[in-house]
């Protein structure tokens, strides 16, 4: 029925089952060559001697690595596993499904080749080191996991140090698709930015992302709370990012709880844990409330328990219920348009430019209380971020390579179609090898 959770599900057995029972072995993903090797004289001229000619090419013109090479289309997917989904920090290898699971994420909705790499690294200084090593292999390097606070000195570091775009989903991902459902939901029960009130539960990295980019999209007034309560101006906070983010929120200087500072506020957005919220706090909120409990694995509010305590829209980082505000709408389309332009920092213009095209995505036809956010499967998405956030960075000057409008959105739909071929013959060969082993 509308509203509800249970419009399907995935069970531990079918998600283990899913990567361990794959066509040839195990996991969600493997290398495969893009050129057709069927004699001695191919071996001979795509490895030895023929790769020594691109060598020395690439000695004498290192530009010439991004044409005689992969470099320009791979990034690498790093994490240091100290904060992996809702389970915190359980290290580099049970992080491995989750880069792997993003990782083909990248390459099916914006052709980006993507390496998982779960580093065993105990310090900020030591993975900035890590990944800064790294830089001559890859275009662009996407933060995953990476816990609170170090990760806002890492990224810092990291732009700061390298030539080529390092994006934490966990921070501006998620709260590029925060801000597209906001500017959606507003649309839907007739709110102007202006004059909300946001109400942002979690300080880490998704809380101060998403925190940072309401105010720079101009939301009336942003209150973040911690597990400790209101964050305001004046107080005693326990870290400087804190103070920081206190000093730049809650001008209408609201103390007390996280019940508090629901009082009357048009939004929720929780990026804590949960469950944490019920129908009492939601019917504290204003009239025509909007509630994206993203809480993982579990939301702050179930969305069926927002919308029954009074809520006119909810929405949540789960794919079995409406309103899935989850950073695959985002991360694939902002990567590739920033490594398309070899764009150094990713801004938070660029974020709004991408938050833009996400909710443009969705027609006047379709927005609704259960559909203020697209469908990350659709081909169309991913070319329109893509393009969008190229065209931010060519317009503040941050695009490094030339900019041609149009060019970034059909070449990412040329790749997808490739994909599309792709998982077509792959679907085809799972079948065979499925029946196969039945007979």
């Amino acid at each position: 029925m509308p509203g509800s959770d249970t419009r399907w599900t995935v069970t531990q057995e079918a998600a283990v089952s899913a990567v361990r029972d794959v066509f040839c072995g195990h996991g969600k993903l493997e290398i495969v060559p893009k050129v057709y090797v069927g004699s001695l004289r191919d071996v001979a001229t795509l490895y030895t001697p023929g790769v020594g000619t691109l060598v020395q090419r690439i000695v004498a013109d290192a530009s010439q690595a991004d044409i005689l090479t992969n470099r320009a289309n791979t990034i690498a997917v790093v994490t240091d596993g100290t904060a992996v989904l809702g389970f915190g920090r359980t290290g580099p290898l049970p992080a491995i499904p989750v880069m792997e699971g993003k990782a083909i994420m990248f390459k099916l909705l914006a052709g980006l080749d993507a390496v998982p790499l779960c580093l065993d690294v105990r310090d900020s200084a030591k993975l900035v080191d890590h990944i800064a090593a790294l830089e001559p292999s890859f275009a662009g390097f996407n933060l995953e996991d990476v816990a609170s606070p170090h990760c806002f000195a890492t990224v810092e570091e990291l732009t700061r140090r390298l030539s080529v775009p390092v994006f934490h989903d966990d921070q501006y991902g998620t709260a590029t698709v925060i801000v597209a459902g906001l500017m959606n939901a507003l649309k839907v029960v007739g709110k102007r930015k202006e004059d909300i009130r946001i109400v942002v539960n979690g300080a880490g990295a998704a809380g101060t992302a998403a925190a940072r980019l309401c105010l720079a999209w101009g939301a009336g007034d942003v209150v973040v709370c911690d597990r400790h309560g209101v964050l305001c101006e004046g107080e005693v906070q326990p870290s400087m990012h804190m103070a920081a983010l206190a000093s730049i929120t809650n001008k209408s200087r609201i103390k007390g709880t996280l019940a508090d500072a629901l009082k009357g506020a048009d939004a929720f957005v929780g990026l804590s844990t949960g469950p944490l919220i019920d129908a009492s706090h939601i019917q504290s909120m204003a009239k025509s409330a909007v509630v994206f409990a993203c809480a993982n694995p579990v939301p702050e509010i179930m969305p069926h328990e927002a919308i029954a305590a009074g809520a006119a829209i909810a929405g949540s980082g789960r794919f079995d219920a409406p309103n899935q505000c989850n950073n695959v709408l985002a991360f694939p389309g902002i990567m590739r348009g920033a490594v398309d332009v070899s764009v150094k920092n990713i801004t938070e213009t660029i974020c709004l430019a991408a938050s833009r095209a996400i909710a443009d995505h969705v027609t006047t036809a379709q927005l609704g209380p259960e559909n203020v956010l697209p469908n990350p499967l659709d081909s169309e998405l991913c070319p329109m971020v893509a393009e969008a956030v190229a065209a931010q960075a060519a317009a503040e000057g941050l695009a490094r390579k030339q900019y041609m409008q149009g060019a970034i959105a059909e070449r990412v739909r040329a790749l997808n179609r490739v994909s599309g071929h792709q998982q077509e013959i792959l679907r085809g060969l799972i079948q065979k090898n499925a029946e196969t082993t039945a007979s």
